[in-house]
């Protein structure tokens, strides 16, 4: 009796695991909640049941933030290109009352929480010029977007979290200089970035030295409105930093060169910058500069989603 009553028990705790809870976010009032800060706020700390939260077409303009210990939530949009997360804020801001803003918090959404995933939105920063302005920062681990868009000017995108493993999957990622930057961990797949005119330079990792990889792209295909030869791929925001591409297709907006060592002549020791197989009009091996690397394909076998993931297998959705 005793061993039936502790299976009974065992499979009701599992039971309750496996539950998930679904909200509605509609601005018609058709759903259970008109803003997703609300939905958002309806989140239980500590819970181990995935929430999902699905958000009507819309444009939500709503400073954003997911705290710590708000794990397992998912956001569903209607649609990429109608359902849309903005806001304005911009680094040197000061708000009514406070002191100027951070980059950090000038994000139109930040996501401290674990276990995050986003599917079919846009995430944006309408701030234009005026200052660093993330339309998404994260700084949990193992965040997942897949079909999504983030839209910006500078730092549009902000991997933040040291030690964080996120995941864009069919994602469009658009911005001027330092469009995507931080020190996580982030692999994009079958990813667009679009270099708009008056950028610099795509990606701004600050990659830790006790981290294996950094930015790793796979598949994805640069292009933009950006003048030939205007954009360097990557440069190290901090010393470690750590950037590879992996079959990817580079538009003319790309220097020969590829790469910037941001005036420091350690980073080109310190700095892991290199390419596999890049094809298209930006791509120019022979003309990159030397302290980059054309990796072997014995090199790039390194680069597997599994392995910069850590293990983590951001495909598989509870």
């Amino acid at each position: 009796m005793y061993k039936v009553l502790l299976f009974v028990l065992l499979v009701s705790s599992l039971s309750g695991f496996a539950q998930t809870k679904q909200i509605v976010v509609a601005q018609d009032g058709s759903g259970a909640f008109r803003t997703v800060q609300a939905a958002l706020d309806a989140v239980p700390k500590n819970s181990r049941v995935l929430t999902t939260i699905v958000i009507k077409k819309g444009i939500y303009k709503e400073k954003l933030n997911l705290a710590k210990k708000q794990n397992f939530v998912r956001l569903v949009g209607e649609d990429a290109n109608t359902t849309i997360l903005t806001y304005d804020d911009y680094n040197g801001r000061t708000p009514a009352s406070g002191e100027p803003l951070g980059t950090s918090e000038a994000a139109s959404f930040r996501v401290f929480g674990n276990d995050f995933s986003a599917e079919n939105l846009t995430f944006e920063n309408t701030a234009g010029t005026v200052g660093q302005g993330p339309a998404m920062w994260v700084y949990g681990d193992k965040a997942r977007f897949v079909n999504c868009r983030f839209l910006g000017f500078r730092d549009t995108l902000y991997p933040y979290g040291y030690g964080s493993r996120q995941y864009y999957k069919n994602c469009y990622i658009e911005g001027t200089t330092d469009y995507i930057l931080g020190s996580a961990t982030a692999y994009f797949e079958d990813c667009t970035l679009f270099c708009k005119a008056g950028g610099t330079v795509i990606m701004a990792a600050s990659t830790p030295d006790s981290i294996r990889y950094g930015f790793v792209l796979q598949r994805c295909k640069i292009v933009g409105d950006a003048p030939a030869d205007s954009y360097f791929l990557a440069r190290p925001w901090k010393p470690f930093a750590k950037t590879v591409l992996l079959n990817c297709e580079l538009s003319a907006a790309i220097h020969p060169k590829g790469w910037d060592h941001w005036g420091k002549e350690s980073n080109k020791q310190d700095a892991f910058f290199g390419e596999f197989k890049s094809i298209g009009p930006g791509a120019a091996p022979k003309a990159r500069i030397l302290w980059s690397h054309q990796l072997t394909p014995q090199q790039a076998a390194f680069y597997t989603r599994e392995a910069v993931l850590g293990g983590w297998d951001p495909t598989l959705v509870e």
